[in-house]
């Protein structure tokens, strides 16, 4: 695993040449619901950060904000040195920042193959040529067939998106991701509703990613927070409860009382094992 050594501390400004997402003062509020308050969180180059609350905490608004589906309220978000608050969700991925959703955002009606045939050309600029460019284009033949491997899915790459298994579905969707060659990942519950006989094959996949993409991971299953993250932030009515590593927040009274709902002395430790 790739080291973290992930700081909030508001000396540290967001053009360390070490943060690649810096959110500020983020806060959000509709009408007299204040979802995030204040919160600050600064994810750093090749980091495997989670972010974990309860239901209602306010991550997904917070992933919202960083990606530009919502405009903050207060503070500001940087990216790679630049501040990107007011930037659109696609120019964000075109500076590399790239998101998987918590439900499936896929076509339905194309094949694993033809969807990252399509991504992968409109990512190098091909546009509508993308047909023509999975078969004459060796370069996209490539990269597809790379993709296809790495996340298992070859042997159904000819299967409309429609049929597939579920897992196979959220390890395409997370492909998707990879295809867009993001520096920045964040993945909204990759696990969510993949059943167990699938999950395996996921958990090993994500922990499989580059090295050298930095990844904020929104998840509520703790075995895969505690086998991937090594920082995490915890999230609580939209404010940033505590952050650490993992053995922090294992042992953390405030999470074990609040997020994990055990006050008996076993805790996060019974999620962790």
């Amino acid at each position: 695993m790739v080291q973290t050594g992930i700081a909030v501390s508001q000396s540290l400004t967001p053009t360390n040449a070490d943060i690649v997402l810096s959110a500020q003062g983020l806060n959000k509020r509709f009408g007299g619901i204040t979802a995030t308050n204040n919160v600050t969180l600064n994810l750093k180059k090749g980091a495997r950060h989670a972010l974990i609350g309860p239901n209602g905490a306010g991550k997904t608004t917070l992933i919202n904000l960083l990606t530009g589906v919502l405009e903050p309220s207060e503070g500001r978000i940087v990216l790679e040195g630049q501040d990107v608050t007011s930037m659109p969700p696609h120019q964000r991925v075109q500076r590399g920042m790239v998101r998987t959703f918590q439900i499936n955002q896929l076509f339905d009606t194309l094949t694993p193959l033809e969807t990252l045939a399509l991504v992968v050309s409109q990512h190098r600029g091909l546009g509508g040529k993308w047909w023509q460019a999975l078969g004459a284009n060796q370069a996209v033949v490539e990269r597809c067939e790379a993709l296809l491997e790495q996340f298992h899915l070859t042997q159904v790459m000819h299967q409309k998106t429609n049929v597939l298994a579920y897992g196979k579905r959220r390890l395409l969707e997370i492909a998707i991701a990879l295809a867009c060659e993001p520096r920045v990942l964040l993945l909204d519950e990759p696990v969510a509703g993949v059943p167990a006989g699938e999950r395996e094959e996921l958990l090993q996949t994500v922990a499989a990613l580059p090295a050298d993409v930095s990844v904020l991971l929104i998840e509520h299953d703790m075995d895969l927070v505690f086998s991937f993250a090594n920082f995490m932030t915890v999230l609580v009515n939209g404010t940033v409860l505590t952050e650490g590593a993992p053995d922090k927040i294992a042992n953390d009274q405030q999470v074990k009382a609040v997020y994990l709902g055990h006050v008996d002395g076993q805790g996060a430790e019974a999620a962790h094992g």
